[in-house]
């Protein structure tokens, strides 16, 4: 990471934030003692990063096994689809137990009083992504912000003329609307 967030920016990362605890621990990409103190770290940089003053909000989209393997096999019978699917992906399918494991050390780890982890249910897309937006439009806080009156100048009306004439005879989009 470049920088940490400024204020009023928001940023989000994707799970890759968290590959040591998972992806990298399951699929060998790292060593036990990487993972031990990738988990051991983890909470020390979240509660930096929530002392100075960063609003840190953690999800994770939990899918169950035989919403999984539905979404698998729709991939595999459709061709438009099947681009989803890599080989990391079958190898994960067979490894539900592992990743469930590296899942739960890394709650376990992680799921902190300062930066504490939001489970969500997702084997609903549509209803785990209004619950989640939901969730976390509850967690920013906000106030009506003060606003001064606008009032539009008066135009100058020196070198004014008629602007549309120059638009004769060009080519304009057809007004179907």
């Amino acid at each position: 990471m470049q920088h940490f967030p400024a204020a009023g920016e928001i940023v989000i990362f994707d799970r890759s934030w968290y590959n040591r605890a998972g992806v990298e621990y399951v699929m060998g990409f790292c060593t036990k003692d990487q993972h031990r103190k990738f988990l051991e770290l983890c909470p020390t940089t979240e509660k930096y990063m929530v002392d100075g003053g960063i609003i840190l909000i953690k999800y994770w989209m939990e899918v169950g096994k035989k919403e999984q393997q539905r979404r698998f096999e729709a991939r595999i019978k459709d061709p438009l689809r099947q681009w989803k699917l890599s080989p990391m992906d079958l190898e994960s399918f067979r490894r539900w137990y592992e990743y469930s494991s590296a899942r739960d050390k890394m709650l376990e780890a992680t799921d902190s009083k300062h930066a504490p982890w939001y489970i969500v249910r997702s084997d609903d897309k549509r209803k785990a992504r209004l619950n989640c937006i939901s969730h976390l439009l509850s967690m920013i806080p906000y106030g009506k912000v003060p606003q001064e009156k606008v009032e539009l100048p008066k135009r100058k009306t020196k070198d004014s003329y008629d602007d549309q004439i120059p638009l004769k005879g060009r080519h304009l989009v057809p007004e179907k609307y």
